[in-house]
């Protein structure tokens, strides 16, 4: 019937409301985050920053991206911390000047930048981070030759420069 679930019990809506729930975020609360730090060649630039240890990155075929060979994982802002070498960084921008492309005046490395997609988070090369803390690396495609129509497409890249409430991290902040 439809009040009873076949197991016997009787179906309430708290029952209900909960099992949707539990099952629509048990895999985002389960997600741990772990400090990694990383820096740039000369180490003038070195930062921190909390996500998983199972990084999904981002390889893009725009026209910067590509004359870089810039992979990298999208991270909110709230999770990103330059330690130190403000006065080592310089930006360069084009096209649209929406994602801000920072680097170390030295040694030239990118280590993180401001992307298009996100503007409230960071991009994070995922080969500045020091050895240690990363578990697995996933790599999606992303076509930035057809931006507009990538990100139309895509259904999370934009959530990911967002903080999620209810993550465990190992260690403090």
């Amino acid at each position: 019937s439809q009040g009873t679930l076949h197991i016997g019990f009787t179906r309430t809506s708290w029952v209900n409301t909960f099992l949707f729930f539990y099952l629509l975020t048990s895999k985002r609360l389960k997600m741990e985050l772990v400090k990694h730090t990383g820096g740039c060649h000369c180490g003038a630039v070195r930062f921190e920053v909390w996500s998983s240890p199972d990084l999904h990155v981002f390889h893009c075929n725009c026209s910067i991206c590509t004359k870089k060979q810039n992979h990298h994982f999208i991270v909110p802002k709230n999770k990103f911390t330059l330690l130190q070498g403000l006065d080592s960084l310089t930006t360069y921008t084009f096209n649209t000047h929406a994602a801000k492309h920072t680097f170390c005046k030295t040694c030239g490395v990118q280590s993180f930048y401001t992307p298009r997609s996100n503007p409230d988070g960071y991009g994070v090369a995922p080969h500045c981070l020091d050895p240690g803390t990363v578990r697995s690396v996933s790599v999606e495609t992303f076509c930035g030759e057809k931006w507009e129509e990538s990100m139309q497409a895509h259904k999370s890249i934009r959530d990911m420069s967002k903080s999620a409430g209810n993550i465990q991290q190992r260690g403090t902040q």
